[in-house]
């Protein structure tokens, strides 16, 4: 991604992936909750993503695992991998990271589950 040179905005803004199984899930950064099961969503061109924190809730009435990572065009970078969540419990990511444009912020869980996710993030858009 090229330095700024012009106006841009810089918004505190949410995203949601319900129900999360043992499927991949991307992010979506446009707004609208991601379709579980998808994980093409990246973050679009010329924006810069900082995640502030990510809240996990087990949904399904039983313990968990679950993996947070990044793929940044040619590798996964595991931010979280194998990580417990007890039945019902709720589990809080809160170190602060970037996302630029192109890359991914994958989820997936140990076994078949229903896990709930919710991204705080800042989307600074220079497009």
């Amino acid at each position: 991604m090229a330095i700024p040179s012009g106006s841009g905005t810089e918004v505190l803004k949410r995203t949601t992936i319900n129900a999360q199984s043992n499927t991949e899930t991307s992010f979506r950064w446009d707004g609208t909750m991601a379709t579980t099961g998808t994980s093409t969503y990246t973050v679009p061109t010329n924006h810069i993503i900082t995640v502030l924190s990510i809240i996990v809730c087990e949904q399904g009435s039983a313990s968990e695992t679950f993996e947070i990572y990044m793929y940044n065009g040619s590798n996964n970078i595991h931010l979280l991998k194998g990580q417990p969540i007890p039945s019902n419990g709720t589990f809080v990511f809160n170190d602060k990271f970037v996302l630029t444009g192109a890359d991914k912020l994958i989820v997936n869980a140990g076994s078949t589950a229903n896990i709930d996710f919710l991204c705080s993030y800042i989307d600074q858009d220079w497009s």
